[in-house]
C-alpha cells in the first residue's frame, strides 16, 4: 500500500516523513504487551499490578453528589472559558488554609483541564526558538516536549541517590544556562518520591534570580506528601517573584479523569498562562468546577487519601525489603523508587531495568515500570487495586512469596 500524499506533510515535530513508521516501542506500550503475554500464557496466575500510575478509587461521594446536582442546573450548561470565580476562590481558600499562601483569586489563579495541559501550554508562555528548558530525569516530559515543539531545546538535570535525587543546578554549562527560560521542577518527584525542602527551593529562587529563570513546580502530588507537612513553592520567600505552580485534583483528590487543577503564582505569568489557553481551550465543564471547589473546602479528603497510600507504601517497603531490594519510605507521591535487580541467582541476566521489568512481567506476572534515565530503576506504585487492608496484606505476602522464590541479585 502506498503513502498517502500527506505523509511527506507531517511537521518534523512528530517525525516528519518518517511518522508512523517508526518500529521503536514506546515503554509503556512494551508493558502492556508484557501484560497481555503472560494474562494469556499464565491465566491461572494473577497478575499482580504495581505499575499503575492512577488513584484505584472513586472520587470521593460528597464531590460525587455535587457533581450530581451541578449537573441539572442550566446555568452550568455554558463555555468556562478561563474559570468561574467560585472554583478560583476555593483555591485562594485551599492555598491559605494548607499552606498560608495568600493569592488574588481573580488574578493569581487559573483553573486547567487538568496539570498536564497547563505544562503543555507554559511554554508556549515563554520558549522560542533556540530556548532552553531545564528538566528533571526521570520526570514527566510533557513541558519537553511542547518545548521542542516550539523549537526550543531541552536541558536534562539527571536526578541521583548521590545529589540526594535533587537536581545540581550548578552543572549547567553556561552557554546552556545563557538560553535557558524555564526551569520545571516536580515535587514531591515522581518517580523518584523525593520532597523538597525550603533550603533547596530558596535556592531554587536565588538561581531563577540569577539567570532569568522562570520556574514551573508541578504540585500533582503534593498533598501526598508523608515526610512532613505538605510545602508549596510559593511558602518560599521570593517565589512567587521568579514562578508559578501548578496543582491537580487527581492524586490528593481521587478525581482521576476529571481533568481538574490550577496554575498560581506571579499575575504576569498567571495572566500569560490564560492568554494561551483562550487560543487552546473553552475552559472544564462548570459543574466539574463546582464540584471540586467542594472537594477543596473539604480538608479532610487528602488526609484520608494520604494516610492510606501512607499504609499501603509501608507495607509495600517491608515487603520488598525482604526480597533484597534496597528500598525505604518515599518522602511523598504513590510510588517507590528502587534500584533494579542485575540478576537471578543462576538464572537470567538483566542489562537494564527494562530487562528486569519485562522479565518480572511475563514470568511471573509482577508488573512495574522501568526507568534507565539516571540509572536502572524500577517504580513501584501502591495504586493496586484492592478492596480492604487484609486484600493489600494478602497481595503484599504473594508478592513476597513470588520474589523471594527469585533470589535477585543486585
Amino acid at each position: 500500500m502506498s503513502d498517502p500524499y500527506f505523509q511527506q506533510r507531517f511537521a518534523q515535530r512528530i517525525g516528519g516523513s518518517r511518522y508512523g513508521k517508526d518500529t521503536e516501542i514506546y515503554k509503556f506500550e512494551k508493558i502492556k504487551r508484557a501484560k497481555r503475554k503472560a494474562l494469556a500464557e499464565h491465566p491461572e496466575r494473577p497478575l499482580i499490578d504495581f505499575g499503575i500510575g492512577e488513584n484505584d478509587e472513586m472520587a470521593p461521594a460528597a464531590v460525587r453528589r455535587e457533581m450530581v446536582q451541578q449537573i441539572e442546573r442550566p446555568e452550568n450548561r455554558g463555555y468556562a472559558d478561563n474559570g468561574i470565580p467560585e472554583f478560583k476562590e476555593a483555591v485562594a481558600r485551599f492555598m491559605a488554609r494548607e499552606f498560608e499562601v495568600q493569592l488574588d483569586p481573580a488574578t493569581e489563579i487559573n483553573h486547567c483541564i487538568g496539570s498536564k495541559t497547563a505544562l503543555a501550554m507554559l511554554p508556549a508562555v515563554l520558549i522560542d526558538p533556540g530556548d532552553v528548558t531545564l528538566m528533571t530525569t526521570p520526570g514527566y516530559p510533557v513541558a519537553g516536549t511542547h518545548t521542542k515543539y516550539y523549537g526550543g531545546q531541552v536541558h536534562q538535570l539527571p536526578l541521583l541517590a548521590e545529589n540526594d535525587f535533587l537536581p545540581d543546578l550548578d552543572s549547567i554549562p553556561s552557554e546552556v544556562l545563557g538560553r535557558t527560560k524555564l526551569l520545571v521542577l516536580n515535587f514531591p518527584n515522581s518517580p523518584t518520591g523525593k520532597v523538597a525542602t525550603p533550603e533547596f527551593y530558596a535556592r531554587v529562587v536565588e538561581f531563577a534570580l540569577q539567570n532569568r529563570v522562570v520556574v514551573v513546580q508541578d504540585a500533582a502530588h503534593l498533598m501526598l506528601t508523608y515526610e512532613g507537612r505538605p510545602l508549596s513553592f510559593l511558602q518560599v520567600p521570593g517565589a512567587r517573584d521568579v514562578g508559578v505552580e501548578v496543582h491537580s485534583l487527581s492524586k490528593g483528590w481521587n478525581m482521576i479523569g476529571w481533568r481538574m487543577g490550577w496554575v498560581c503564582g506571579h499575575e504576569r505569568l498567571v495572566r500569560a498562562f490564560a492568554d494561551v489557553k483562550d487560543n487552546c481551550d473553552s475552559g472544564q465543564f462548570i459543574a466539574i468546577q463546582k464540584a471540586a471547589s467542594a472537594g477543596l473546602d473539604d480538608a479532610d479528603i487528602p488526609r484520608q487519601v494520604r494516610r492510606k497510600y501512607h499504609r499501603r507504601l509501608k507495607k509495600l517497603v517491608t515487603a520488598l525489603g525482604a526480597c533484597g531490594f534496597d528500598c525505604r519510605m518515599p518522602g511523598g507521591s504513590y510510588f517507590l523508587y528502587v534500584p533494579s535487580p542485575k540478576d537471578v541467582a543462576g538464572g537470567a541476566t538483566f542489562e537494564s531495568a527494562e530487562a528486569a521489568s519485562q522479565y518480572l512481567i511475563t514470568e511471573h506476572s509482577i508488573c512495574t515500570v522501568p526507568w534507565d534515565d539516571a540509572g536502572a530503576y524500577l517504580r513501584f506504585s501502591v495504586t493496586y487495586e484492592a478492596a480492604d487492608e487484609t486484600a493489600e496484606d494478602e497481595l503484599m505476602a504473594e508478592t513476597q512469596r513470588r520474589l523471594k522464590q527469585l533470589q535477585l541479585v543486585f
